[in-house]
């Protein structure tokens, strides 16, 4: 059986082309969506995914109706290609039942996983040169050593608790038993 999937990001737009053009390409069963492609959630493709079964081809005007991203593709793919499913872009004249489809597919694959690893080693490269420059990422420190050094004081002197001392300095108590060497022992 084929079905077919029309999506328009908006109510301003119009399924009306690819409506057109999934009933020429033969889908029995079309699943009519409008929601954003950034959308996590989008419950049109679910309900299609839930109904396919294998045998079934899954039939889109442009690949780009179907998936936020190549990743989102691929994963998609993946899902079809273990469920026996096969899948038509349109626009794009793929078509997975075929050996030629599923090689295209294969090549877009790959594409996709460079484009990972290509992003991997750039993050890391500027994660590198910021470190080199002095620049450490993450979340400031709540005790810097000033602070530090008044919790030291306040502690040595005995006359508050660690719930006064870390009111005190603005930091949970859990923060202060932390920075001790030995934690919450180290008081005793």
């Amino acid at each position: 059986m084929k079905l077919g999937l029309a999506r328009v990001s908006t109510d301003g737009q119009g399924h009306s082309l690819q409506l057109d053009a999934l009933k020429a390409a033969g889908c029995e069963k079309v699943f009519v969506e409008t929601i954003s492609g950034t959308k996590a959630e989008r419950p049109e493709l679910r309900k299609l995914l839930d109904h396919a079964r294998s045998g079934d081809v899954i039939v889109v005007y442009s690949l780009s109706r179907l998936a936020r991203s190549i990743r989102h593709l691929l994963e998609l793919a993946e899902e079809l290609r273990a469920r026996e499913i096969g899948l038509r872009s349109l626009t794009e004249a793929i078509d997975t039942t075929t050996p030629a489809g599923r090689f295209v597919f294969t090549i877009l694959g790959a594409l996709g996983q460079m484009e990972v690893e290509l992003l991997r080693e750039r993050t890391q490269a500027g994660l590198r040169a910021a470190r080199a420059r002095g620049r450490v990422g993450g979340r400031p420190r709540a005790l810097d050593t000033v602070k530090l050094t008044v919790v030291k004081t306040l502690l040595g002197e005995g006359t508050l608790t660690v719930a006064e001392i870390a009111d005190h300095v603005q930091v949970a108590p859990s923060t202060i038993y932390r920075a001790l060497k030995g934690g919450r022992s180290a008081l005793a």
